[in-house]
């Protein structure tokens, strides 16, 4: 039996982008954006969507609500060639939406959850699940439906046959109440950024904070940003550097394109190091245009901007 490769388990949400806005929000006052996008978001199906045009086989597992912004972003998936049959339609909460402000390299989101809460451990095709290769999580915090199971999902995932992968994102309530003792040994490759993982492990170095994980969590790729990357295996680190570009539009999905690039290189039998460098690649050409999918349009385009702008091939 053929295997597909990935199976993608998330929220789902449109973004609305604003860039160029002339000053920071003020109640009882309106600031003028020169710039609007919207796109396809949430941190789950921009990494689907991504890693797809990556030529990676992906199938989504999600809510949306039954109204025209589910249409969008179902229809917008599709295109990308990531399957939807296992897309659902709540009847209970709208479609997702996240209102994008865009400062230079930061920014400020506005986040209505809706569909994405009313998904369930019930909700995943667990009687397909030996179909599929791999199982990524993302975004666990804005899922409340999932959040008391997050355990039992990584568990019976390993038990159905995949390799996994989580990306915790993060904690909107900055409660971080993630029992990473139990669930990180079911995950084979965790994928958080620094900020997160000191707000997980409640510590103020990365150091400190990777070996407090170490007993507990397989394989961590750390997202860094602009200082790239590493891979830390119970003790063990690998470092690579950034790809650093002159053509920034936002930052928007770059730690998902990251994502991308690294189960990519994994699921096609790659090194660590040769992961990592991959995804440090693919998340700086995130960067290069609007929205966390807007560089990711089709394989040909992202192999012409690699080599454009980071003089890189891919």
């Amino acid at each position: 039996m053929h295997k597909k490769d990935l199976l993608v388990v998330g929220e789902l949400n449109i973004d609305l982008i604003l860039n160029q806005i002339k000053g920071f929000p003020e109640m009882g006052s309106e600031k003028v954006a020169e710039k609007m996008d919207v796109t396809l978001g949430s941190s789950s199906a921009i990494f689907a969507s991504n890693i797809a045009t990556l030529g990676i086989e992906t199938s989504f597992c999600g809510k949306v609500g039954n109204d025209d912004f589910g249409q969008f972003v179902c229809e917008t998936l599709k295109n990308k060639q990531v399957g939807v049959e296992h897309i659902s339609v709540s009847k209970a909460f709208k479609t997702g939406l996240t209102v994008v402000m865009n400062y230079d390299q930061d920014r400020a989101n506005v986040t209505y959850c809706g569909a994405m809460e009313d998904l369930t451990i019930e909700d995943i095709p667990w009687e397909k699940a030996s179909e599929y290769k791999h199982f990524h999580l993302s975004n666990y915090f804005l899922q409340k439906g999932i959040q008391k199971d997050i355990t039992e999902i990584f568990k019976k995932a390993k038990e159905a046959g995949m390799s996994t992968s989580l990306d915790l994102q993060v904690d909107p309530d900055d409660q971080w109440d993630f029992d990473y003792k139990s669930c990180l040994p079911y995950v084979d490759i965790f994928l958080p950024n620094e900020s997160e993982l000191l707000s997980l492990t409640g510590k103020t170095e990365i150091d400190e904070a990777l070996a407090e994980l170490k007993d507990h969590a397989n394989i961590i790729a750390l997202k860094m940003g602009i200082k790239g990357g590493l891979v830390y295996q119970k003790g063990e680190i690998i470092k690579a550097e950034p790809y650093i570009n002159d053509q920034f539009v936002d930052a928007i999905g770059a730690g998902d394109s990251f994502n991308a690039g690294f189960i990519c290189k994994f699921l096609q039998g790659n090194t660590w190091e040769e992961c990592l460098k991959f995804a440090n690649l693919t998340g700086a050409l995130n960067t290069t245009a609007a929205g966390g999918t807007g560089a990711f349009d089709n394989m040909e385009n992202l192999k012409s901007r690699a080599k454009s702008i980071l003089n890189q091939e891919i």
